[in-house]
């Protein structure tokens, strides 16, 4: 893959590994350069992603929204497909909350109707490449497989060996892998983070405009405040004042 297309669309780099290996929940953390990473539970003792055995009752529990709500961009197919993989790449497991209930997906998909708008193409032809190549070796589509299959393909993905991806199946994996972490942990003013799951998750207390001594010797021990940057009132004020409103409001 070109430099090119591994800096597209990513505000981190995520190289794939020489070893033939799905990085773990931790690892994907960590991977990300987030702060509080090392506060997360252990990793899962598979080298790969957290198995079926190892999703939790949230995961179980969990019944997707995707197919009722408003999609942007992604069709159906490419929904239900999506979210799987992001499941897989960040799981729901004894641990806590993942991907799927961060609601990474919908970050995604706003994204690519906005800021990622150049890589729609990119998915709407390897998420079909992944479903052929699902039926062709496994008779169903990739979001109709259990779990442990479709871990399978997809680290056949990450190790390059699903024709018809875009830019390339590693290059497609890197891209996904990226935005399904950024859905899980930005802000959720951008449509992922669902109920502030991320942040918790890396035990990440919140925006704050200012910190105290004690604050700041709290750490991650810091309550939670569960703001968004966009919910502070230095940021509303900004916006009246660019809006042409009263900046004494």
């Amino acid at each position: 893959m070109s430099n090119n297309n591994k800096n597209r669309g990513s505000k981190h780099p995520h190289p794939v590994s020489d070893a033939p290996q799905i990085p773990s929940r931790r690892q994907l953390i960590k991977g990300a350069g987030l702060m509080g990473a090392a506060a997360v539970g252990t990793a899962t003792s598979s080298g790969l992603i957290a198995a079926d055995s190892d999703r939790a009752t949230l995961a179980d529990a969990y019944t997707s929204p995707v197919l009722n709500e408003a999609l942007e961009v992604l069709t159906a197919e490419e929904a239900q497909t999506l979210e799987v993989i992001c499941e897989c790449l960040i799981p729901s497991d004894r641990h806590g909350p993942g991907a799927r209930e961060a609601r990474a997906i919908h970050y995604i998909d706003r994204s690519l109707a906005s800021h990622n708008s150049a890589y729609r193409h990119d998915y709407m032809v390897s998420l079909s490449a992944i479903n052929d190549y699902a039926r062709q070796t496994r008779g169903k589509a990739y979001y109709e497989l259990i779990g442990d299959v479709q871990n399978s393909i997809l680290l056949a993905l990450q190790q390059d060996k699903i024709p018809g991806c875009s830019p390339s199946s590693s290059g497609f994996f890197n891209l996904l892998r990226s935005h399904t972490i950024d859905g899980t942990f930005s802000d959720p003013y951008y449509g992922g983070n669902q109920n502030f799951v991320g942040w918790d998750m890396l035990r990440y207390p919140g925006i704050r405009l200012s910190a105290s001594e004690t604050d700041v010797a709290q750490g991650a021990e810091l309550p939670a405040n569960h703001q968004s940057a966009y919910d502070h009132a230095t940021y509303r004020k900004m916006i009246r004042n660019l809006q042409g409103g009263n900046d004494n409001a």
